[in-house]
This record gives C-alpha cells, structure tokens and sequence, in this order.
C-alpha cells in the first residue's frame, strides 16, 4: 500500500498574505498618524494585487482562445 502526499502550491497564498498584512498595517499607520500618504498610496497593496490578478486571469483567457 503507497501512498503519497502530493501538494501543490504556487504560491500565491503568500502573496496575498502579504498583501493583507502590509495593507492593515498602512491603514492602521494612517488612521493614528504616523504617515500622511494619500489614501491612494495606502491602498497600493490592495490595488497592486488585484491588477496582478487581473493580468492573470486575462491571460489565462488570452492563452484558452489562442489554444482553441
């Protein structure tokens, strides 16, 4: 009797880990003042993950449409 443990992972639970992490603690350095970016830059993270997604996704439909 075999067996085996076979998991795969990319990675990308990580990132998006990270990305968590770093956009509470923006948000909460700047909701007590310690920084005064623009809500534009604190949110960066946020908004740096999900074109990242986007641009996966996008080429994943790219590459089904061009495979077909």
């Amino acid at each position: 009797m075999s067996s085996s443990n076979s998991s795969s992972s990319s990675g990308a639970g990580c990132f998006s880990v990270l990305t968590i992490m770093l956009q509470v603690l923006f948000i909460g350095l700047k909701l007590t003042g310690y920084i005064t970016w623009t809500w534009f830059w604190v949110m960066s993270p946020l908004i740096v993950y999900c074109l990242f997604s986007l641009a996966v996704v996008l080429l994943i439909i790219l590459i089904a449409v061009l495979s077909s």
